[in-house]
């Protein structure tokens, strides 16, 4: 299978620079996976798309300020993005410009409380930090870094706490779970009136959503490890849902891998944590979610092909041309589908 196949033309005026308010004010493409057809609605209507026995799973995983800047000792100006806690005090991290970030250079930042040394080098370029500090290293990093927005999101977030979803709780993630974004509290609300319940699981996004597939066929692309959490509470609710004749529905790419790393082939779902690799390309059979709310994604990206596996590529690559047509904004900041 090729990469380019998931290729599409879009406008760069569609790339949304800013979030709408309130979040629930977004539009909503609903893509019916068997015949593919489409409606256009608003997002503060999906309770009229979905059913009483129904099960939200949100990603409660919470972006760190994780763009800080540093300088070395000599002046020279570093720019670092912490993708993921790897040891003590160890954060695996994105670091511009690479030539200036050799091992054992070391770091000083604006707070006198805070330094870093570069102590390895890691996946693709990215490098091991070791940070040493007083007081609280998440308080320090609240002072010190900036909301770590995709560089396609030219203009400057005026509120930070718009880039988490509104139940954000774990902090790790060094980018947002895009789809969270859309709701609000009292929508999560009105949906467990008409009987539509949710739960949390948790996924760290870390450093595939910051870099493209360079593979010219879809199987020759590595996922990179990210660390998720699902408990025995929301298992069994997950698994309650099913046999009562509920539905799944996956909040976000992230939701639907972590659930589909737990997956059984029964159609139920096991607690545990770890790191998943696990990378969802059509031809994958889905063994436990039935719904999936999800934004639109870049062209050739490993999320595209995953909602491709779901509702197929051509009824998703169809969709998306839609979207085009009716002016859907795009990406991370941008409307949202619901696909059944």
């Amino acid at each position: 299978m090729e990469v380019k196949d998931f290729d599409y033309d879009l406008p760069e005026e569609l790339i949304a620079q800013e979030p709408l308010y309130p979040r629930d004010a977004s539009r909503l493409l609903y893509l019916q996976r068997s015949g593919g057809q489409i409606t256009h609605t608003v997002f503060n209507k999906l309770g009229a798309y979905l059913q009483k026995g129904d099960l939200l799973v949100l990603n409660d995983t919470k972006v760190l300020p994780a763009r800080i800047y540093a300088h070395k000792p000599t002046g020279a100006q570093i720019e670092l993005l912490l993708l993921q806690q790897v040891g003590l005090n160890q954060w695996q991290t994105l670091v511009k410009p690479g030539k200036k970030a050799q091992i054992g250079s070391k770091l000083l930042f604006d707070l006198p409380d805070i330094t870093a040394e570069i102590i390895d080098y890691s996946d693709e370029g990215s490098r091991i930090i070791r940070f040493a500090y007083q007081g609280d290293f998440f308080k320090l990093l609240e002072m010190l870094g900036e909301m770590p927005l995709p560089p396609y999101i030219k203009k400057k977030l005026e509120d930070q706490g718009r880039y988490q979803p509104v139940y954000a709780r774990e902090r790790g993630s060094a980018a947002a779970p895009t789809a969270g974004l859309h709701f609000t509290e009292e929508l999560l609300e009105r949906l467990a009136e008409q009987g539509i319940a949710n739960t949390r699981l948790l996924l760290h996004v870390g450093l595939g959503t910051f870099r493209p597939v360079k593979a010219e066929k879809v199987e020759d692309h590595h996922m990179h490890a990210e660390f998720y959490r699902l408990t025995e509470e929301v298992a069994e609710k997950i698994n309650k849902t099913k046999r009562d004749g509920g539905r799944i529905i996956a909040v976000g790419t992230t939701s639907c891998r972590t659930l589909e790393t737990l997956a059984k082939d029964d159609g139920t779902v096991e607690a545990g944590e770890g790191y998943t690799r696990k990378f969802i390309y059509p031809g994958y059979q889905f063994k436990l979610i039935d719904g999936l709310i999800t934004n639109f994604h870049l062209p050739k990206s490993t999320l595209l092909m995953l909602v491709s596996a779901f509702a197929g590529r051509e009824n998703v690559l169809a969709a998306y041309q839609e979207a085009i047509n009716q002016r859907y904004r795009f990406f991370s900041f941008g409307d949202a589908m619901l696909i059944i």
